[in-house]
């Protein structure tokens, strides 16, 4: 697996971590962020939505899917922009752009990663 590949294989745990949490016990997580907790469904939804986004990295991790590695750079970096919006338009609470953060690190990681092998 390259390097590139393996720190979206890495990055998938996170998100089927994060997506399990959210489907499972939410409010655990919204609580330990000082979110405000919620019996909605959408929480859930989100969960179910960061599970099957981490099925898809995960897959294509494995498989060396490289135009998907890339696009993965950008997505993830489109995070934190987004989050950065969300508070700054007083959607969401500070704590949302740590999350964020994470992203972009972890596509930082995945763009060097891409840089330093060789195009064929």
């Amino acid at each position: 697996m390259s390097k590139a590949a393996f720190s979206v294989f890495l990055f998938s745990f996170y998100l089927f971590a994060l997506g399990s949490i959210l489907v499972v016990i939410p409010n655990v997580l919204l609580s330990v962020f000082r979110i405000q907790e919620t019996n909605e469904v959408w929480v859930r939804v989100v969960g179910m939505l960061v599970l099957i986004l981490g099925f898809y990295y995960s897959t294509a991790a494995r498989n060396e899917l490289t135009p998907f590695l890339r696009a993965t750079v950008y997505g993830r970096c489109a995070v934190l922009v987004f989050f950065i919006a969300f508070v700054g338009l007083s959607f969401a609470p500070p704590i949302l752009v740590l999350f964020g953060v994470v992203d972009a690190v972890a596509a930082t990681w995945t763009a060097a990663a891409l840089r330093a092998e060789p195009r064929i």
